[in-house]
């Protein structure tokens, strides 16, 4: 069995970023491929590119509780 490592940090007001050995599945189960190391994942659910972050968040005004 492939064993996996991996972290994720929650930004204030932005995006998860993903760093290390990882996999992300779609709705469908299927991998997607992230193409490097280190991937900022869609918080705010208006990201043109998602599930990746394109930036959007910061023009919208989304704010996060931590």
């Amino acid at each position: 069995m492939l064993e996996r490592q991996g972290s994720i940090e929650l930004c204030p007001d932005g995006p998860l970023l993903l760093r290390g050995d990882f996999e992300i599945l779609g709705a469908d189960g299927e991998p997607i491929d992230a193409r490097r190391k280190t991937v900022a994942m869609c918080r705010c659910g208006l990201s043109s590119i998602k599930p990746f972050c394109d930036g959007t968040h910061k023009a919208s005004g989304f704010r996060t509780e931590e």
